[in-house]
């Protein structure tokens, strides 16, 4: 099988054309004129002390367990006007910004003619070739994971020079030949708040010093001298970087000013001495040993690939085949373990000193669907990232649930950054629809059992997972209240972004719409599980056994579609983008065709009157609830949708012409969650291995390699005329002897799979 390559003919006019590299720590975007934009996962705005101090100044407001008493009495005599002005002082500030960091440039004076770059996806090496003067160059640009450093080779067939420069969009505060110490705001505000003053603010707080190296090294056969080549014809470049900010993510004290620059000189120059072929080979090995585990080939193109074809549309069996790559490409770049923070709204690339949506953690969907593919694509350990954010928030969580609510545990609201944090946003303004929400940590901690339902680890559940889930369940437990009638609500509750009319008027204020009702489901379902697998007497678990047949049950409407809310209310906008009570279906699975055909069947008729065009997070979304329907047709109508170029009159998103995804802006969810979802028409395991559930008759051929399956196991298949033709079974973790049931359109089996089982086309072993 050959590699995916993407390729441009020419250098990228702007950011959105450039090549996305990255190892889960550094970030670049490579041009192909010699510029590469780089940035760091841990350069973002704000301090360690920003969560505390936000929860210091909503508490002076008034906001506390006294004011939530106010506020449920107010929903309760329905004053949503009094609530909403209640809820308003519980509102902090705002999350803070994931920030540009350096600008690399590489110029090699002289007349240039361009041959072409290429972007390999499966070694994550830039490749360039083009002539200087009559004379042949080709340039390799990558960013290696055991080095830890940008790695830029250029060679010449003859002679040529070469200029070095390095500057940053930041505050410099030291330059010395090719390195710099850049100074990080401390404060960040997001385009949606304009009338903060100072929208970005330098300074130190609480003796934080936000600082940042970052260090260009060369070797050259060359003449060096003050960032001029001349006369080379190979020459090595290396960046590396190092922040206050990695320190304190991993929890260590910060360092003086000087340290930070050594750091990166240090390990830059380290890069350096291993040589451009060592650097070259580690690089692919390590990247090939992280995605060559699994592989999607829908049809049967490979090779070299025109980004021009992937966007014509002709041929969606080669869309997909690269999307699903590309996906996994982008997660395995911009998340790995002990790199830092996870891939948040844009990855680990940004460009804008106020990015859309600051570019930060937006919990209520888009930072779960980063982590969608993780599991099921072959990439587990890039999900660690986002359990070391859950390990932190549980921290500032734990304090957030007590001042505020008066509840143990730990909550997260709408939106949260690297330092953790966890009040709700919106500077006492935000509107209730999306700033009011305590689900986020209950959404992300399924990330959790997730992790170890796909690879069975059940030391990672004990040592790491159990304490998240268990800190989550006790602040629900403690946010419950009991109703008139009975069930156990959420309140006050919104259902993130989207209202309900009342006399006419839009409203977002009220109790257990059904996203919160299935998110603790699961939750209490999966500690549950928990407490079995892990043979534990928690006293929780009776609590929590009590309250689960409390929660509401989903609803369907007169209309005939799964409700939002626990009543039957008109909705605001029967179009919205979100779709948060389709979360029982995907990716929760608390809803199946083969299990609930009635509840699918509402499902769908949501899904339709919600209907097609949508921004790339949720047409992503839209696909793969419609692979969990059963439904290919509509899921391949819909990937062509979301896979179209996005022009400048795009009515909603589509694939920038670098294959990044859109809201618009460029965000990066959609991508990952393209990944996800086009898996899901191919294999699912929510409910036994369920082969090749939604293929659509536009996609006769392919062949999967690797898709994880939840209880440790993984599958590879080949299908030829829409047919199953073989299908192997492997046990990569889990419980050997467990019996899972396989199917396959009409077919079923039960099936024991200890190492590795082999099947052809009806199932049968072979």
């Amino acid at each position: 099988m050959n590699d995916l390559v993407l390729s441009w003919p020419a250098p990228a006019a702007e950011w959105v054309e450039a090549a996305p590299v990255g190892n889960g720590r550094i970030g670049a975007m490579v041009f192909g004129d010699g510029r590469i934009q780089v940035n760091d996962s841990t350069v973002w705005s704000g301090t360690p002390a920003g969560p505390a101090l936000g929860l210091a100044e909503v508490l002076a407001n008034g906001a506390g367990p006294a004011r939530l008493t106010e506020v449920r009495e107010a929903l309760r005599a329905r004053d949503f006007r009094r609530a909403e002005a209640l809820l308003m002082t519980f509102q902090g500030r705002y999350s803070q910004e994931f920030l540009p960091f350096a600008d690399l440039s590489l110029t090699l004076p002289g007349e240039m003619v361009y041959e072409g770059r290429t972007l390999n996806l499966d070694t994550a090496v830039v490749h360039e070739r083009f002539t200087v003067d009559g004379v042949s160059v080709e340039r390799h640009t990558w960013v290696s994971h055991p080095a830890q450093a940008l790695c830029v080779a250029i060679s010449a067939h003859g002679t040529v020079d070469l200029r070095v420069a390095l500057g940053s969009p930041l505050r410099v505060v030291h330059r010395a030949g090719l390195a710099l110490g850049v100074e990080i705001p401390v404060d960040g505000a997001p385009q949606h708040e304009p009338q903060v003053p100072e929208p970005l603010r330098y300074g130190q707080v609480d003796g934080y010093d936000p600082f940042g190296a970052v260090v260009v090294r060369i070797d050259t056969d060359g003449h060096l001298a003050e960032g001029l080549v001349t006369g080379m014809t190979r020459t090595l470049v290396t960046l590396s970087t190092a922040t206050a900010a990695a320190d304190a993510w991993s929890g260590v004290d910060i360092r003086e000013r000087d340290t930070y620059l050594a750091e990166a000189a240090a390990v830059a120059n380290r890069a350096l001495e291993l040589g451009a072929a060592t650097l070259l080979a580690d690089h692919v090995a390590d990247v090939r040993d992280l995605l060559g585990g699994t592989s999607v080939r829908i049809g049967s193109r490979d090779g070299v690939l025109r980004v021009a074809d992937v966007l014509s549309g002709e041929d969606s069996a080669l869309t997909a085949t690269v999307m699903c790559q590309f996906g996994r490409y982008l997660l395995a770049s911009s998340s790995r373990p002990d790199s830092g923070p996870p891939a948040n709204l844009q990855g680990v690339w940004n460009a804008e000193l106020r990015p859309a949506w600051s570019s930060n953690y937006t919990v209520n969907i888009n930072t779960e669907m980063n982590y969608w593919p993780a599991e099921v694509a072959g990439l587990p350990d890039c999900h660690l990232p986002l359990v070391d954010l859950l390990d932190k928030l549980a921290v500032t969580g734990a304090e957030v649930a007590r001042e505020l609510y008066g509840a143990r545990g730990w909550v997260v609201h709408h939106n949260t950054d690297m330092w953790s944090w966890a009040l709700p946003v919106g500077m006492g303004h935000g509107d209730t629809s999306w700033a009011i929400w305590q689900m986020g940590g209950v959404w992300l901690v399924q990330h959790v059992w997730d992790h170890y339902e796909f690879t069975g680890d059940k030391a990672f559940l004990r040592d790491r997972g159990w304490p998240l889930l268990r800190g989550c369940a006790e602040f629900c437990l403690d946010w419950l209240v009991e109703s008139p009638d009975g069930h156990l609500d959420t309140v006050p509750a919104t259902s993130p972004e989207n209202q309900f009319l009342v006399e006419g008027r839009p409203e977002s204020l009220t109790s257990s719409p059904a996203m919160d009702s299935a998110l603790i489901r699961a939750l209490f379902t999966r500690c549950l599980s928990a407490i079995e697998v892990l043979d534990l007497d928690d006293p929780i678990g009776a609590r929590l056994a009590a309250a689960l047949p409390r929660l509401r049950p989903p609803l369907v409407t007169e209309g005939g579609w799964l409700g939002e809310w626990a009543s039957d209310l008109p909705e605001a906008d029967p179009r919205h983008r979100h779709l948060s009570q389709m979360i029982t279906v995907y990716p929760l699975g608390q809803i199946d065709p083969a299990t609930t055909p009635a509840l699918a069947e509402a499902a769908t008729a949501l899904l339709d009157r919600r209907g097609p065009g949508a921004m790339g997070w949720s047409w992503a979304w839209k696909i793969a609830l419609r692979a969990r329907l059963g439904d290919g047709e509509t899921a391949h109508a819909l990937f062509g949708e979301a896979t179209r170029p996005l022009t400048g009159d795009s009515q909603w998103g589509g694939l920038l012409p670098n294959l990044f995804s859109t809201h618009p802006p460029f965000q990066i969810d959609g991508n990952y969650g393209f990944t996800a979802a086009l898996v899901e028409l191919l294999v699912q395991s929510h409910n036994g291995i369920h082969l090749l559930p939604a293929l659509p008759s536009a996609w006769p051929s392919g062949a999967v390699t690797g898709v994880r399956c939840r209880g440790g196991l993984s599958a590879d298949l080949s299908w030829v005329d829409g047919r199953l033709t073989s299908a192997v079974l492997r046990r990569l973790g889990g419980d050997a002897g467990e019996t899972v049931t396989v199917r396959c359109g009409s077919l079923r089996e039960e099936l024991t799979v200890d190492q590795e089982v082999r099947l052809d086309g009806r199932l049968t072993p072979c």
